[in-house]
């Protein structure tokens, strides 16, 4: 029996090919969730914009069955796959993210050119781009892990690639998704056993560059400002975080009931986008927000947990993909929530598979199809280990 089967039975991994219960389950609880509330929040909007109040809902189950079959497809694919393509997907993250920028191609909208057109729908670049990336990261971390551990050559790499995407991202501008592509990349190059002072040194590089870019442009440097003290100019540079800090207090315990909400009428902008959260926090209240932080928590416990189970089978790549994955999710849903709550400055970052998007709930789900596909193939590793143990203690029996 081959070392990876020993580690996968020894750790009592459940060993059959089945779906994983457990991320399929919370998956769905947050995609119902999602539809409800990303429908409460959008439908004065859509009525007062196309005259027809599910308006959001119908594109976004259009968008629905897109991202299932992304996720689907992805499930399907082996993850050697994506390793062994990874210089490849990596030239496609950074050519979309090239693309959207040349005149005439991307689209301009609230002075952000993020989109690319395709006759009647759009895709945001930087949804897929990070996640193009972040897959050849990890193929990086197994293929120089050794270098990764012992010098800062290594290192250097994987940081000028992603501060090169990043430099994209701030060129269209996106802040926020650059902030969550480098910030999952800190993570991934921890865990990939980087040198404590080698890390220590990038993390404050980073720090550092993002305080310098916060403060050297007008507009972000306005949100700033509105985010210390957002009560000083509740009409202009704090109206965003003052709507929504409103719309969570008015939510106080339960919240004011489902579909109640006010400061979705025309108060609290793109309150089925970037404030989903908000609606959330006022029409459900405390109890709302901790059972979405909890299903965000879970999820990000799955991928770890998948992650752990890689490693301990061997499966480097599939390993640093879980985590790089969880690490995504996570700390996106933190970034959008901490904005909400006015933990975090201002950002146009949209809470996955609860806000309105097709980009996102597209890649999103490719991200679940990817954790799919890995927790299938450690059943198939699982169960082959398991069945020649068997196999083994059955030939070991003494005969009567």
């Amino acid at each position: 029996m081959n070392a990876p089967a020993i580690a996968l039975y020894n750790a009592g991994l459940p060993r059959r090919t089945s779906l994983d219960p457990v991320l399929v389950g919370l998956a769905a609880t947050l995609l119902l969730l999602g539809l409800v509330m990303m429908t409460s929040a959008s439908i004065t909007i859509a009525e007062s914009e196309t005259g027809n109040a599910f308006y959001y809902l119908q594109k976004q189950a259009m968008f629905l069955l897109l991202a299932l079959t992304g996720g689907f497809m992805a499930m399907l694919i082996p993850t050697q796959v994506w390793q062994r393509t990874g210089p490849l997907l990596l030239l496609s993250g950074l050519a979309l993210l090239v693309l959207v920028l040349l005149p005439g191609v991307g689209n301009t909208v609230n002075g952000a050119t993020r989109w690319i057109s395709f006759g009647p729908a759009s895709l945001q670049v930087s949804e897929p781009a990070r996640l193009l990336i972040l897959m050849y990261l990890c193929g990086y971390l197994v293929r120089r892990r050794e270098a990764l551990q012992t010098n800062f050559t290594g290192l250097a790499g994987p940081v000028f690639l992603v501060g090169l995407a990043c430099a994209l991202l701030l060129a269209q501008p996106d802040f926020g998704a650059a902030t969550v592509l480098m910030g999952t990349t800190l993570g991934l190059l921890f865990l990939g056993g980087v040198r404590l002072r080698d890390f220590l040194m990038l993390f404050v590089a980073v720090i550092g560059a993002l305080a310098v870019l916060a403060i050297s442009t007008p507009y972000r440097l306005k949100r700033l400002t509105g985010f210390l003290d957002p009560w000083a100019d509740p009409f202009d540079s704090g109206f965003q975080l003052t709507q929504s800090l409103i719309a969570v207090g008015r939510g106080e315990w339960l919240g004011v009931g489902l579909g109640n909400s006010v400061q979705k009428m025309f108060y609290l902008p793109e309150a089925h986008t970037d404030f989903v959260f908000a609606v959330i926090a006022e029409e459900l209240g405390f109890a709302g927000v901790l059972l979405i932080v909890c299903l965000f928590l879970l999820v990000v416990w799955r991928a770890f947990w998948l992650a752990r189970y890689s490693a301990e089978a061997g499966r480097y790549y599939q390993a640093y993909l879980a985590a790089g994955l969880g690490i995504w999710l996570g700390l996106q849903a933190f970034i959008h929530m901490g904005v909400n709550l006015g933990l975090l400055p201002t950002k146009g970052l949209t809470l996955p598979i609860l806000s309105y998007g097709g980009s996102s709930l597209l890649v999103t789900f490719v991200a679940l199809g990817l954790l799919l596909r890995i927790r299938l193939e450690l059943g198939q590793v699982g169960g082959a280990g398991g069945a020649r143990k068997r196999q083994v203690a059955r030939s070991r029996r003494p005969r009567r």
